[in-house]
């Protein structure tokens, strides 16, 4: 055979096995469409229904409809004689995992099923709670996933499903079991509290409920830890809305992943959630008294009108949070991060806020008294109107915050830094201001009285219409500042330097000004009966009717000579005394 022949024969080979392709192209085409067409037409329906593309479960998922649900709810609590139920055990958690294994429930579909099942006569919500919650607790043990192949319930259901080409695997069946259960008991729940009648027979308690053996809970925990298994944050997007009004004191929630959830009116005392991931979480009128949020992300949490009494907030980054109203009491909030955090009225008397960040935080109409904010940074803060009595603010930055009408009364200020602070109006009596930075506060018509000022620099500072009687400001730097109808009544001004200060019609009597630097002062329509002047310097000082009286002793005063306006009933006065003033 030649080259020619053997090319011929190639051909020929070719184009037969072309031909025989395309029959059986042809063939496995007829097949298929005879299989498409024996499918009877309630199995069409259901294969459509349950998958679209044959890759989804979107339709399938609309399959479990409230009613249905409803029925099945009512028929699980039915009885056939006053000890046993229609549906047995083993029944009843058949029928379960067939109902709930095949996808999570959505809120609105919940909401419908309760709504049904509230106004039908049929409902008898103590039975279904201690069917549903006797189920519970043995998927928490995992009584079923583990159970042999024979009798393995989630293998079943999932078997089923992915007959239906439905893929979805072993544990998203039983996971979505688990969660639909405990959504239904967690509404179960919330529904009994509200029903004088049954709330103490139904008392759910998703972590389990704490004995005297044991501190905390985990149960819930191991639940969330499950379920995030097959995809992070799965627990909080499923069973996340559900949670309010429930009951979850005493659990054990360390690292946990609960971002978003709704808490709002839930119990949570006691709890431990150190570490734990809660930003934009719900708490809203929570119970969190004595729990434990120790270096927790809070931030853009809502906490407002929760009772946070003794909690350990400790390091927890609050930010933007909002604790409005919120009963904080006691609570550790040390190196906390609280800026921009929203604390308008909440009581945080007693609280430890130690090296807490505050900056720009709103805490008008706050109540701090007696709470400890040594080296807090509140910079910026609003506290207009909030109640400080007797808190300690040692070392902290308050620059640029607003005390506007605020109570400071007995309040350490040693030592802070007050650099363009509001103090409008403040209530700031014995307090101690000692060496505080004051330099562009605003502190007219705050009442100072019996305050300790010592070493504080007030220089430039606008104090008109302040009240300093009794006050000490030994020492203090008071030079241009603006003290305009100030009360310094029996005020103690050893060595304090008022140059330049603007003193007019500010009542200085009784006070000592032994020693204090009044030169060029403007002591215009001043009040210095009985005031103790004693090696005062009135240098340029403008004495334009001032009030004197008669037992004032002038002999070590300095710089007369050269004070101005000085009233003619006092020059009379010193004449006669012998003391010299310059024409």
């Amino acid at each position: 055979m030649n080259i020619i022949e053997l090319a011929v024969l190639t051909d020929t080979y070719m184009a037969r096995l072309y031909q025989v392709w395309k029959r059986l192209v042809s063939y496995v085409r007829r097949i298929e469409e005879q299989e498409r067409a024996n499918v009877t037409g309630l199995e069409l329906e259901g294969v459509l229904t349950l998958v679209k593309s044959n890759k989804t479960q979107k339709n399938y998922k609309e399959l479990v409809l409230p009613e249905q649900l409803q029925q099945s709810l009512e028929e699980w609590t039915k009885t056939s004689d006053r000890w046993n139920f229609h549906i047995s055990d083993r029944q009843l958690d058949e029928n379960i995992y067939e109902l709930l294994g095949n996808t999570a429930f959505k809120i609105e579909i919940v909401e419908a099923v309760m709504q049904r099942l509230v106004t039908s006569k049929n409902f008898r919500p103590v039975l279904l709670f201690q069917r549903l919650a006797d189920f519970y607790r043995r998927w928490c043990e995992g009584v079923f996933i583990d159970a042999l192949p024979s009798e393995n319930l989630p293998q079943k259901k999932m078997l089923q499903l992915q007959a239906q080409n439905l893929a979805i695997g072993l544990r998203q069946v039983d996971i979505n079991t688990g969660l639909n259960v405990l959504i239904l008991l967690l509404e179960l729940h919330r529904y009994a509290q509200q029903q004088d009648e049954i709330k103490a027979q139904i008392n759910f308690y998703p972590s389990g409920q704490r004995h005297k053996d044991n501190f905390f809970t985990s149960q819930l925990l191991r639940v969330i830890n499950y379920s995030d298994a097959i995809e992070i944050g799965n627990f909080a997007n499923v069973v996340g809305e559900f949670l309010k009004g429930n009951n979850f004191s005493g659990a054990y929630l360390g690292d946990v992943n609960l971002a978003g959830v709704n808490f709002s009116g839930a119990n949570l005392s006691g709890a431990y959630l150190g570490d734990a991931n809660l930003t934009g979480v719900n708490f809203s009128g929570a119970n969190l008294s004595a729990v434990n949020l120790g270096d927790a992300n809070l931030s853009g949490a809502n906490l407002s009108g929760a009772n946070l009494r003794c909690a350990d907030l400790s390091s927890s980054n609050l930010s933007g949070a909002n604790l409005s109203c919120a009963d904080i009491y006691r609570a550790d909030l040390s190196h906390a991060d609280l800026s921009s955090t929203n604390l308008s009225g909440a009581d945080l008397s007693h609280a430890n806020l130690t090296s807490a960040n505050l900056r720009d935080a709103k805490l008008s109409s706050s109540y701090l008294n007696h709470a400890i904010l040594f080296g807090a940074n509140l910079s910026d803060a609003n506290l207009n109107g909030a109640n400080l009595d007797y808190a300690d603010l040692c070392r902290a930055d308050l620059s640029g915050a607003n005390f506007n009408h605020a109570n400071l009364k007995s309040t350490n200020l040693s030592d802070t830094i007050l650099f363009s602070t509001n103090l409008r109006n403040a209530i700031l009596i014995c307090a101690d201001l000692s060496y505080a930075k004051l330099n562009g506060a605003k502190l007219n018509g705050a009442n100072l009285k019996s305050a300790i000022l010592l070493g504080a620099d007030l220089g430039g500072v606008d104090l008109t219409n302040v009240i300093l009687n009794e006050a000490d400001l030994s020492g203090v730097v008071l030079n241009e500042a603006d003290l305009t109808g100030a009360d310094i009544t029996d005020a103690i001004l050893l060595a304090t330097d008022l140059s330049y200060a603007n003193l007019s019609s500010a009542n200085l009597s009784g006070s000592n000004l032994s020693g204090a630097i009044l030169s060029g002062a403007d002591l215009s329509y001043t009040n210095l009966s009985y005031a103790i002047l004693g090696g005062a310097d009135l240098s340029d000082a403008n004495l334009e009717k001032m009030t004197w009286n008669e037992n004032l002793e002038w002999e070590d005063v300095r710089g007369l000579d050269k004070a101005v306006n000085i009233p003619e009933g006092l020059k009379q006065h010193l004449e006669e005394r012998g003391s010299g003033i310059g024409e």
